[in-house]
């Protein structure tokens, strides 16, 4: 029986070493963002296409610590196939996960493998890490949204 604090650290580093939707398209349609955490070196780019209203799919590539990358690799599964709406919805759950605010059951189910950073509440620092790459994806799907 593994305790939940090991659970999410297998899902972390897993991601982590085996990053899923990582390398850019560097094409059109796809959306392209790119931030920085400076306090941690964390370097993400996003990429996105959204078609009808659908995220159909999510690139992500980048450098920095395993929280970041691997935060990354989590949000890029995560919201494939997602309305805007949902993925709006769960970038926004994660968040206040993250920031240390109680989800009901229904959020944290939607949320998967993305409920292994619950953890960094506790370490304020790593907080941009885990959610940088989330805030790549959300000023894409703002920025898509605006140019429609």
């Amino acid at each position: 029986f593994m305790d939940l604090k090991t659970l999410y650290r297998q899902v972390i580093m897993d991601h982590y070493k085996n990053p899923k939707n990582k390398g850019l398209k560097m094409t059109s349609p796809y959306h392209l963002v790119h931030l920085t955490n400076p306090s941690c070196g964390d370097d993400i780019q996003v990429e996105i296409i959204v078609e009808n209203g659908i995220v159909t799919d999510v690139r992500q590539d980048g450098k920095g610590c395993s929280i970041c990358l691997s935060s990354a690799s989590v949000m890029s599964e995560l919201l494939i196939g997602k309305t805007v709406e949902e993925a709006k919805t769960i970038i926004n759950d994660f968040y206040s996960m993250v920031k240390g605010e109680d989800l009901d059951e229904v959020k944290e189910e939607e949320l998967q493998e993305a409920i292994a950073y619950k953890g960094v509440r506790d370490f304020p620092a790593r907080i941009k890490c885990a959610t940088l790459a989330w805030k790549c994806v959300e000023k894409a799907i703002d920025e898509v949204e605006s140019n429609e």
